[in-house]
C-alpha cells in the first residue's frame, strides 16, 4: 500500500448550595454509599465503574482516529490500542505490537504483532488489518489527526504472518514516538464507526453522544486478568459544580480535572481520594507570528518577561504545577534546561515595547474554559501585564466558539497533553501542522529539526534539538508559564487508579487496571 503525501490541513469553587444538596443531582445512575476504609489485597472482578469527564457534546465519536474532546479520548483509551504506547512513568510500551525495530538508517520500522491479540469480535489482529488501519489514517481526502505527524510515511506492507514493515520516504529516528499515540489505534480492515471494534480492554454496549456512553468488559482481550470491572460508564459533565457534586453524592466513583482550589478540600474528606501526577502538560499562551503586534519579536519577547511564572503556579494552578521556561517536552531526552530561566522583568518589557513602537500596547486576549485555570491564567496575566504599560482586554467564550475559531485568533489560549520534542513539533509547529495555533514557520527551525528527525547519532540529534529549541525560546510565539499537575479524584473503594505523567486524567484514561473494593 503507498499513500498519497497531500494531506491537508482540518482539522470553589462549589459552594454552599453543593454541599446543602440544591446543586442538580445525576438522574441516571443511582448513589452508591462509601466505605471509609480503601480496599486492599489483589484485585477483585466485577462491578461498575461511573467516571464522571470533563466536556464533550453533540460532537462526541467512537471514531478512533479523530478524537478531539476529553470523553472522546476516553472511550478511545478504552476502546482501542495503537501498536504501542507510553505507560504511566511516560515510558514506551509494547501493545498490540510485542517489538518495533528500525533498519541502521532508521528508513523502515518492521512491527511484529503480539501473537494471541484478538479484536472485540474475536477475530486475530493480522498485518492487514494494520495496513487497513493506517491507510484510514492517511487517507488524504479524509486525514485523521494522527496523519500530521507521519507525512514521512512511504508505504506500510506485510512482511510476514505477524510482521509488518512501515516504509519511510526518509529516516526518522523517533518514529516507534511518532506510533506511539492515542489516536492510532489498530481497527479490522473492515472497522465502521457504527461497528467500533477495537482490541481495547472493554467493548462498546451504548453511546449517547453528550450524555454517556457504557461499555464491558472484552473477554477476549490479551492481558490475562484485566479488566477487572464488568462495566465502564463515562458521564459527561459541562460543568465544575456539577462533577463535584456528583462525586460528593456518591453518585459517580471518579472524576477528571478537579478545580485546584478544591484540591484540600477533598483531601479532607475520608470518603475520597486525591490523584496527583507530575505531567508535562501546558497551558500556552498563543502569539500568532504573522499578525501584527505579534509579527514583531521584540512585541512576543515583551509578553513574555510580564509573566510572574511562579505567581501563576500559585494563583491559577495552587501550587499543582512547577514553572515553564517557553518550552515544551519537558521529559525529552533532548529538553534545553540549560538555557536560563526566564523571570518577570518588567523594565525590560517595557523597554522592548517602546522600542518595537508599543509603549502602550492593547490587545485582546481570547479565552475560555477549554481546560481547567485556562480562565484563571488569564485574569492573573491580564494583572501582571499593567505593570508594563500592557492593557489586555479579555473576550471570553464558552468552549464551543472558542474552538471553532482557535486557529484565527491572534492572541489566545490553548493547551496539550504530554509530548516529547518532535512529535509535539509535528502536532503544532509546522507549517502543515494541523494545531499551529501560533503561525510558527522559521526557516531555521524547520531545517534544524527535519535534520534531527532523520538524525540517527543520538548526541549529534540532541545538539540539533536544542539548537532548534533555543530559536522557539529566543522569537516563538508560546508563552509556556508552567507545567501542570494532573488532579482527578475518586471514592475510597476505587482501587487501581495510578498517577500518570502523559497528562492524561485518571490514571490516563485507562481503567482496565481499576478494580472496586
Amino acid at each position: 500500500m503507498s499513500f498519497d503525501k497531500r494531506i491537508s490541513r482540518r482539522n470553589f469553587l462549589v459552594g454552599s448550595a453543593v454541599l446543602a444538596g440544591t446543586a442538580p443531582l445525576l438522574s441516571a445512575c443511582g448513589g452508591r454509599s462509601s466505605a471509609v476504609a480503601a480496599p486492599t489485597g489483589a484485585p477483585r472482578r466485577g462491578g461498575t465503574l461511573r467516571v464522571g469527564i470533563t466536556g464533550g457534546g453533540a460532537s462526541d465519536t467512537l471514531d478512533p482516529h479523530i478524537p478531539a474532546t476529553s470523553p472522546d479520548i476516553a472511550r478511545v483509551r478504552n476502546l482501542y490500542e495503537p501498536l504501542l504506547y507510553r505507560d504511566h512513568d511516560y515510558r514506551l510500551e509494547m501493545l498490540v505490537a510485542e517489538s518495533l525495530t528500525p533498519s541502521p538508517d532508521a528508513r523502515t520500522w518492521t512491527a511484529t504483532l503480539r501473537e494471541g491479540v484478538r479484536f472485540h469480535d474475536g477475530r486475530p489482529v493480522t498485518p492487514a488489518d494494520v495496513i487497513a488501519t493506517f491507510r484510514r489514517i492517511m487517507d488524504p481526502d479524509d486525514p485523521k489527526s494522527g496523519a500530521a505527524s507521519l507525512t514521512m510515511l512511504g508505504e506500510v506492507v506485510a512482511s510476514g504472518d505477524r510482521r509488518v514493515e512501515f516504509r519511510l520516504t526518509e529516516p526518522s529516528t523517533v518514529f516507534d514516538d511518532y506510533l506511539a499515540q492515542y489516536s492510532l489505534g489498530i481497527v479490522p480492515a473492515d472497522f465502521s464507526v457504527d461497528r467500533p471494534i477495537g482490541t481495547g480492554p472493554f467493548r462498546t454496549q451504548d453511546f449517547t453522544p453528550g450524555l454517556q456512553s457504557t461499555f464491558v468488559r472484552n473477554e477476549h482481550y490479551w492481558r490475562p486478568g484485566q479488566p477487572y470491572l464488568d462495566e465502564l460508564v463515562l458521564i459527561n459533565f459541562a460543568e465544575d459544580d456539577a462533577r463535584i457534586n456528583a462525586l460528593l453524592s456518591s453518585q459517580v466513583d471518579a472524576i477528571d480535572q478537579v478545580p485546584v482550589a478544591l484540591v484540600e478540600v477533598l483531601r479532607s474528606d475520608e470518603r475520597l481520594r486525591v490523584l496527583s501526577a507530575q505531567t508535562g502538560t501546558w497551558l500556552p499562551f498563543t502569539m500568532r507570528v504573522d499578525r501584527p503586534p505579534f509579527d514583531d519579536v521584540r512585541v512576543r519577547q515583551a509578553l513574555r518577561l510580564v509573566v510572574d511564572r511562579e505567581q501563576m503556579i500559585n494563583q491559577v494552578l495552587s501550587g499543582q504545577g512547577r514553572i515553564g521556561n517557553d518550552l515544551y517536552g519537558p521529559f525529552d531526552p533532548a529538553y534545553a534546561s540549560e538555557l536560563p530561566q526566564r523571570r518577570q522583568d518588567i523594565a525590560e518589557a517595557r523597554r522592548l515595547l517602546t522600542e518595537a513602537g508599543h509603549p502602550n500596547l492593547d490587545v485582546e486576549l481570547v479565552t475560555a474554559p477549554i481546560q481547567a485555570g485556562a480562565v484563571e491564567a488569564a485574569q492573573v496575566f491580564q494583572q501582571q501585564a499593567k505593570a508594563a504599560g500592557v492593557n489586555v482586554r479579555l473576550r471570553r467564550l464558552d468552549t464551543t466558539a472558542f474552538w471553532e475559531n482557535y486557529l484565527s485568533w491572534d492572541f489566545a489560549q490553548s493547551f496539550w497533553y504530554t509530548r516529547n520534542y518532535l512529535p509535539q513539533v509535528a502536532s503544532g509547529s509546522l507549517p502543515q501542522s494541523p494545531y499551529n495555533e501560533t503561525h510558527w514557520s522559521d526557516p531555521e527551525f524547520l531545517g534544524l529539526v527535519r535534520r534531527a528527525d532523520r538524525t540517527v547519532d543520538r548526541a549529534e540529534r540532541e545538539d540539533l534539538l536544542k539548537r532548534a529549541q533555543r530559536i522557539e525560546y529566543e522569537r516563538g510565539g508560546n508563552i509556556i508559564w508552567g507545567f501542570m499537575n494532573q488532579v482527578d479524584a475518586h471514592q475510597v473503594y476505587v482501587a487501581g487508579l495510578l498517577p500518570d505523567r502523559t497528562g492524561l486524567p485518571l490514571s490516563g484514561y485507562s481503567f482496565r487496571e481499576a478494580w472496586l473494593g
